[in-house]
């Protein structure tokens, strides 16, 4: 990619050609870095895409690079130069984030000092990601005592550059564009960030890789989404700005759907299932996974009990037909019948409870894995995250599954976003958006039946979990304090189960993924 990419800028004639933050081996390698030979391989692909590129301009490759000194961590995050079929000069990054999904500091040495590249007369400061993510008129707090750009200005830049591998959140680019502008105006310098694209297990990279003139305005901007190469002109503020849609729902669509086709292929599924219940999560996910994997590849498994409703296997077969995907019909009456018959001895005085509600939603798991098993297909789970956060979903039921692709949307966001794709054409029927929501596990049973209301509920949670406010804060804002301490309460208790969850496809400023790291004992 890497090589393909060079190519066509050199195509279009540029003076320097710019890679992303690790863009050789994605990011982040986690604890691939502790391994001596993938940090051997990277160096030698280094080499190899060096001389394939002998005749080429000079390219900045985002890589890994061993700290030769003998105190420190033993790795740089740095850029490093490509010229005359050879890897040359090397920048290193400053500020090493150690928040939310970032742990860079377990691996990387921060690098001190101000890093130029002198080319075609013009000084270029050499920034990596969260070097431009410190600027202290732009921030009410500032996370880091030093400001390389600053000093980069300070040094006699003409123009910065930065390689980024900034993973997305809703709303996260108009943010950059703001904070990019804002410092491009600050020093009088044009500005260039060249982000990341594509998607890493639980992190989803947009590209869209911008550039500001020395007044801050925004001059060129790529796709979102999707991979690309634009040329600039940086010293003149000459580029084109590729079209976009910023609604917070179009954006978790496209995030969602470049998710799951980039986790099947870089884990090598090519087909994909998922249960379908009749209800808008089921029907959401499967919606996105056709546009992501292509309807061929995408099963739907309808697996109805005594309690489903015939309105719920007609939503899922009008959904299937909507969308193009294939369908398949699982009865679980009978298997259910022999559980009970096997479990009456043991069983014997207590009453019907929670235990039968899981003991469906694990049947429904293991037919599930079994077809996923025997088939080779990725299995998608299908709850979201309000459900997640109170433990509304069951262990090796419903949880099954290799990728939650909605489990970061709140339960609001599911129901906004559903009807944004029913704007492209028919999906996800009328009556699974407006029937109330129910897991349809015992009769007449309904979500509110065990939650407060979602509108309330994901009120609650997003101060919660996305502010981080506790009972007492949440409480002050006018929440009535019964329903508030009961829903924190079911957070906690949730823990273990969300530690064995599939891997969460983050899409707000706070998934339950690499970025949330609460232990599940814990006195409150």
């Amino acid at each position: 990619m890497i090589v393909r990419g060079a190519r066509a800028a050199q195509a279009q004639g540029a003076d320097l050609i710019v890679t992303p933050e690790l863009a050789l081996m994605g990011y982040l390698p986690r604890d691939l870095l502790m391994n001596q030979g993938f940090i051997r391989r990277a160096s030698e692909k280094l080499k190899q895409i060096a001389a394939e590129l002998k005749d080429a301009p000079p390219i900045l490759v985002g890589v890994a690079t061993p700290n030769p000194s003998d105190v420190g961590r033993p790795l740089f995050n740095s850029a490093v130069l490509l010229q005359n079929g050879v890897p040359g000069q090397a920048f290193h990054k400053s500020l090493l984030p150690t928040y939310d999904v970032f742990d860079e500091d377990r691996y990387f040495e921060p690098f001190q000092g101000t890093q130029i590249l002198e080319l075609n007369g013009v000084r270029l400061g050499i920034s990596i990601c969260e070097d431009v993510w410190n600027d202290r008129d732009f921030w009410h707090r500032r996370r880091y005592h030093q400001d390389p750009i600053e000093a980069m200005a300070q040094a006699g830049a003409q123009a910065i550059i930065n390689l980024s591998a900034s993973p997305f959140t809703v709303g996260k680019q108009e943010l950059r564009e703001r904070m990019l502008g804002h410092m491009a105006r600050k020093y009088g310098l044009p500005v260039a960030i060249v982000n990341q694209v594509g998607a890493n297990d639980d992190l989803i990279f947009d590209g869209r890789s911008a550039a500001f003139d020395a007044q801050g305005n925004l001059f060129a901007r790529a796709k979102g989404f999707e991979e690309d190469v634009i040329s600039i002109e940086l010293m003149t503020g000459q580029g084109t700005i590729a079209p976009d849609d910023y609604q917070p729902e179009a954006e978790i669509w496209n995030a969602l759907v470049l998710g799951v086709r980039d986790y099947a292929r870089k884990t090598r599924f090519r087909k994909v299932l998922l249960g379908l219940s009749g209800g808008i999560d089921s029907a959401l996910t499967a919606a996105i996974a056709a546009d992501a994997m292509g309807p061929e590849n995408v099963l739907g498994v309808m697996m109805p009990s005594r309690y489903s409703s015939q309105g719920s296997l007609d939503d899922s077969v009008e959904l299937a037909r909507n969308i193009g995907i294939e369908t398949m019909l699982l009865p679980i009456s009978g298997i259910m019948q022999t559980y009970d018959g096997v479990l009456s001895d043991a069983f014997t005085g207590l009453k019907p409870d929670v235990t039968e509600e899981n003991i469906q939603s694990r049947i429904r798991g293991n037919l599930l894995m079994a077809l996923s098993n025997k088939f080779g297909s990725l299995l998608l789970t299908t709850g979201n995250k309000s459900e997640m956060s109170v433990g509304y979903c069951t262990l090796y039921g419903d949880m099954n599954g290799g990728l939650a692709v909605i489990a970061d949307l709140p339960k609001m966001m599911v129901y906004r976003v559903s009807r944004w794709r029913n704007q492209r054409g028919p999906a996800i029927p009328e009556s699974t958006i407006t029937k109330p929501p129910s897991a349809e596990l015992r009769p007449d049973q309904t979500d509110q039946d065990s939650l407060p209301p979602y509108e309330l509920l994901d009120e609650i949670l997003e101060l919660h979990v996305e502010q981080s406010q506790s009972a007492e804060e949440i409480i002050a804002r006018g929440y009535d304090e019964q329903t508030v301490r009961r829903v924190l309460r079911l957070v906690r208790i949730a823990e273990f189960k969300r530690k064995q969850a599939a891997p969460v496809l983050k899409v707000t400023s706070r998934a339950f993924g690499t970025g949330w790291r609460m232990p599940i004992v814990r006195q409150e």
